[in-house]
């Protein structure tokens, strides 16, 4: 039996125990959106996804539980994001080894699949929600993108957008503490520095065919890949696709305030995705450390986009749609292993309430389940043990299940 098949085995079984049961609550912005059933369309052309993920270049994650005497060693602050140099990024998987909390529950040390935060969202629509996803981005042609693209054809995206490119692939070590929180550290400097821009998608590589047919593009904020996101979101603009961006990092806003700045205002944007130290340090940044709170920032989004959401950790959530704000708690922290991939699946889950038309709060529910179920295990992807837990919690709750194709 193939992974494929295994994995959607599953997710039927796991489906058959818990029957879809009918959304509840008003309507809102975006029509139900027809969901395609494609789960064979890995590396064809076929029929165009539902969901398109622009993650400019293949990003491979190495994700393992630390002592915190390592993460003391490392510049920056604890729990953020910031890139490294080849050489720094061997250091840290050296050290690893000799850092590393083991646990009964982990049949490997360190996980080592595919990531980046678009393809960790992309993955879990795909595997959990039996919504049809594509990635559009560039691949190496060494181990590691082979790893990539192993991971998440497997999970039935599409990588028919995918272009493979000479040179290596991006890889970030996520250093998860005893607590579950999640320091990263990103490696793109290799493949600039052996093959500058090469690795990477470039924004003359975009076409208007890439999003022909797609209802959403989804992508992550970065300055290094700046202008293949401007392009990106004005050839989607001109394909009418809703366009959804995660902010990254607080690091990420601090430092790069302006060009952010400018894609929220351009009105490109429909949905914005934040964390809390995200959206309080852009808050700071534009309008003052006295206002510098979740709700205000909130606001602040709303203002430039159709949907706003801040993620609140063990708080939960709130989110924003027209007049509307709703504020749901967290699912599932009592069990909280590794914070990596939670904003991302809480992602997958807003994002499949939209495309199924459910309520704000409905969207925020499924979210806090998806967010919830991924926090359970080591690494980004989310376990078919864990997508039960998920069905069953959405079930207690009322809220539509997935239908799966099986």
């Amino acid at each position: 039996m193939t992974s494929k098949n295994f994995k959607c085995e599953e997710r039927a079984r796991a489906k058959s125990q818990f029957p879809k049961t009918r959304a509840r609550g008003p309507k809102m912005g975006a029509e139900a959106l027809p969901v395609t059933a494609n789960s064979n369309n890995n590396c064809s052309g076929g029929e165009a996804p539902l969901v398109l993920g622009l993650q400019a270049s293949a990003l491979v994650d190495h994700v393992a539980r630390v002592d915190w005497s390592l993460l003391d060693q490392l510049p920056g602050e604890r729990g953020g994001s910031i890139p490294v140099a080849i050489e720094e990024l061997e250091h840290i998987l050296g050290e690893v080894k000799t850092h590393i909390i083991s646990s009964p529950d982990d049949s490997l040390p360190m996980k080592t699949i595919a990531g980046g935060s678009v393809a960790n969202t992309i993955r879990g629509l795909s595997a959990g929600f039996g919504i049809s996803c594509g990635i559009i981005g560039a691949c190496g042609d060494d181990e590691q993108g082979q790893l990539f693209v192993s991971n998440m054809s497997s999970h039935a995206v599409s990588l028919s957008r995918l272009r493979m490119k000479k040179g290596p692939t991006a890889q970030c070590v996520c250093l998860v503490d005893a607590l579950g929180n999640r320091t990263m550290r990103p490696c793109l400097s290799s493949a600039v520095k052996l093959h500058p821009q090469n690795y990477v998608i470039q924004a003359d590589d975009l076409t208007r065919a890439d999003f022909k047919g797609c209802k959403w593009l989804l992508l992550r904020y970065g300055i290094i890949n700046l202008e293949v996101i401007q392009a990106a979101i004005r050839i989607a603009k001109q394909e009418g696709l809703f366009v959804s961006m995660d902010l990254a990092s607080f690091e990420m806003v601090r430092n790069f305030r302006s060009p952010l700045l400018q894609l929220l205002e351009s009105g490109g944007i429909d949905l914005c995705f934040a964390n809390e130290d995200e959206a309080t340090e852009l808050l700071r940044c534009t309008e003052g450390e006295q206002k510098a709170d979740p709700e205000a920032a909130l606001e602040f989004l709303a203002k430039h986009c159709r949907w706003a959401v801040v993620t609140l950790g063990p708080n939960g959530c709130i989110a924003k749609h027209g007049k509307e704000i709703v504020r749901v708690p967290a699912i599932g922290k009592a069990n909280a292993v590794d914070a990596t991939g939670a904003g991302d699946l809480f992602a997958s889950g807003f994002l499949y309430g939209l495309v199924k038309g459910l309520s704000l709060e409905e969207c925020c529910k499924v979210g806090s389940c998806s967010g919830g179920s991924v926090i359970r295990s080591l690494g980004g992807e989310v376990t078919p043990e864990n997508w039960q837990w998920m069905y069953k919690q959405m079930q207690t709750k009322g809220l539509t299940l997935p239908d799966i194709p099986k």
